[in-house]
């Protein structure tokens, strides 16, 4: 018999994160990843030009060890803990992305339309990680952290501030989805 494997469950998934963010907040540590990027940019000699990247990177090198982490994890999920079966989408879904032009729907996570070397070395791929890195470098620092941070850190110390930024995230999310993307693609 052939394991398969499986998404961890909400039940496992859910106290695990719940316990970490228990932990940080019980150390007086606020979690996110937009922090780690200053503190990168701090590291290497962006203070000397601008006054947002001089602070006390050392204070964030906790920090630093969730993102290597996060990128470890990603490694050893995709590497050895991925389910290699197809995606199962609504046949609503699977219209939509053929007439976007979109080729074997369900197979790939990440669509070669999108992610292969030939699509993100294109003048419209290149276009489109500039100004899209550019407008999440913006938003994060507007808003004043990331999803990952005020989704989990915020409204888990019921911050009013990160319930205001989690919806305008999700309504910025369903704008671009329903009518930016149409137009791009």
């Amino acid at each position: 018999m052939e394991y398969i494997l499986q998404p961890w469950p909400w039940y496992v998934s859910g106290p695990l994160i719940a316990l970490i963010m228990f932990s940080l907040l019980f150390f007086g540590k606020t979690f996110g990843m937009s922090s780690n990027l200053r503190t990168m940019c701090s590291i290497s000699g962006a203070g000397k030009l601008v006054p947002f990247f001089k602070f006390d990177w050392k204070s964030q090198r906790w920090n630093l060890v969730v993102v290597f982490g996060a990128i470890i994890g990603g490694f050893i999920a995709h590497n050895f803990l991925s389910n290699p079966i197809n995606i199962d989408l609504s046949q609503n879904t699977l219209a939509d992305l053929k007439t976007l032009g979109f080729n074997n729907i369900g197979q790939s996570l990440l669509p070669p339309e999108l992610f292969s070397w030939d699509a993100v070395f294109s003048i419209k791929g290149l276009l489109i990680l500039v100004v899209g890195g550019f407008l999440v470098g913006f938003g994060t620092r507007y808003a004043g952290g990331c999803t990952s941070g005020h989704a989990i850190t915020g409204l888990s110390s019921l911050q009013l501030p990160s319930l205001i930024a989690v919806v305008g995230f999700f309504i910025g999310g369903l704008i671009m989805i329903h009518f930016i993307y149409p137009i791009l693609f």
